[in-house]
């Protein structure tokens, strides 16, 4: 049997206690599963009230949490449903844990201003209304096994959201009226914790678009997305989407396998390709391999005559002055294949340096001789054009690729 119970003003057995227009809990609030409890006005939970929610609340008007707002894990369920008809206001500087939750607001543009922290252990059914959550203190957390059902441009988180654990999830953010997801895939451990934000802007503001190396080739002026690694040390395969209707034009102009994933790295202060895999029917594009870092991503167009078998993309500027741009030979995606050999020899044919599983961490070229044939063992090389001979083996086949490298060195 369901029991159903209206609070208007006052409801002793529940410590509510009525304030005209709206309801303050000082106590102990218990909603047992099999319960509905329909509000009618303003709710605040107050620093020393405590509800445990395992059945069902209905939420027409704001609601405050200053205190303890959470369900049983005794039962594992409760459903909050908030089903206003103008902008609900969702304050909660004391973080609300819900089970499930409902956001149904039929409120043109936003039907809900977020101020605060909200927690979700199991489901968010996104039925209608935007949640605006832009205020940088703002977060809205989904739990290591939650989910979200019936996203769409009509409603989703205008703002952070955080996911824990190691399930792969869709970011359900979006912003100006569109639901722009950003997806990841399942990181290594449930420590881990990511945070992905959409923004309907120029990224060219702040990340100047002209900073870019390698194969890019032109970068979106309409959207972009940051991914944070909150906790944890797990690295993700990332996938972004485009939509005709916020993207920019020239990304999707041409074949659009030559849309790639870019990111900014903050350290070297330029645009670098994360590589992309293009499935055209669900409008999405995939890195090849984990990321190599996280901050700020967008799409761009990419030379795809540059790139090699296998997503292998090699930048021949090397200027190892220690300023954090270019102080190594740089060769993309290496981690996707096997078996790599690189040389590098001197415009008399000789050669200089030489190495198997080259990567770009600990196994680089920096400018310096590891060859005795050379001016020494160990020195820095002088500035010039250089050959480098790469080889590697990618789905069975070995590739061997050869070309120029501009040495930007000592005098």
């Amino acid at each position: 049997m369901r029991y159903k119970i209206y609070i208007t003003c006052c409801f002793m057995l529940l410590s509510i206690r009525g304030l005209s227009a709206q309801m303050t809990n000082e106590g102990l609030l218990t909603i047992l599963p099999d319960t509905e409890v329909w509000l009618m006005n303003d709710f605040t939970n107050n620093s020393t009230g405590n509800v445990l929610h395992n059945g069902e609340l209905f939420i027409p008007q704001n609601f405050t949490n200053n205190g303890q707002f959470t369900y049983s894990t005794l039962f594992n369920q409760g459903k909050t449903h908030f089903i206003g008809t103008t902008v609900q206001q969702i304050l909660s500087p004391s973080t609300s844990v819900f089970y499930d939750v409902v956001f149904d607001n039929p409120t043109l543009n936003s039907g809900f201003v977020l101020n605060g922290s909200i927690y979700v252990g199991n489901e968010s059914d996104f039925l209608l209304g935007v949640i605006e959550s832009r205020t940088q203190n703002n977060s809205f957390t989904f739990g290591r096994d939650a989910r979200h059902i019936n996203t769409s441009d009509a409603s989703y988180v205008n703002g952070s959201v955080t996911k824990e654990g190691d399930i792969a999830f869709d970011f359900p953010v979006g912003g100006n009226g569109f639901y722009r997801r950003l997806e990841i895939s399942a990181p290594d451990d449930q420590a881990d914790q990511f945070t992905a934000a959409y923004f309907a802007e120029n990224s060219n503001t702040n990340y100047p678009h002209e900073l870019s190396v390698g194969i890019v080739e032109l970068i979106d002026t309409n959207e972009y997305w940051t991914l944070t690694r909150e906790a944890g040390n797990s690295d993700v395969v990332l996938t972004l989407t485009w939509d005709e209707n916020t993207t920019a034009p020239e990304i999707l102009a041409g074949s659009l396998t030559g849309i790639h994933i870019v990111r900014w790295d903050e350290q070297g202060g330029f645009w670098v390709d994360e590589g992309g895999i293009v499935d055209e029917a669900a409008k999405t594009v995939t890195t090849i391999t984990d990321v190599s870092g996280y901050g700020v991503f967008a799409l761009a167009r990419v030379k795809e005559d540059l790139i090699l078998p296998g997503g292998i993309v090699v930048y021949n500027l090397l200027s190892p002055d220690g300023d954090g741009k270019n102080d190594f030979f740089r060769i993309d995606g290496l981690q996707a294949v096997t078996n790599n050999t690189l040389e590098v020899f001197n415009r008399h044919g000789v050669k200089v340096f030489g190495t198997n599983d080259y990567n770009e961490t600990d196994n680089v070229f920096r400018g310096f001789s590891n060859a005795r044939a050379t001016v020494g063992r160990g020195e820095q090389l002088p500035t010039g054009t250089y050959f480098y001979i790469l080889n590697y083996t990618y789905n069975s086949q070995r590739i061997r690729k050869a070309g120029y490298l501009y040495i930007n060195g000592k005098q």
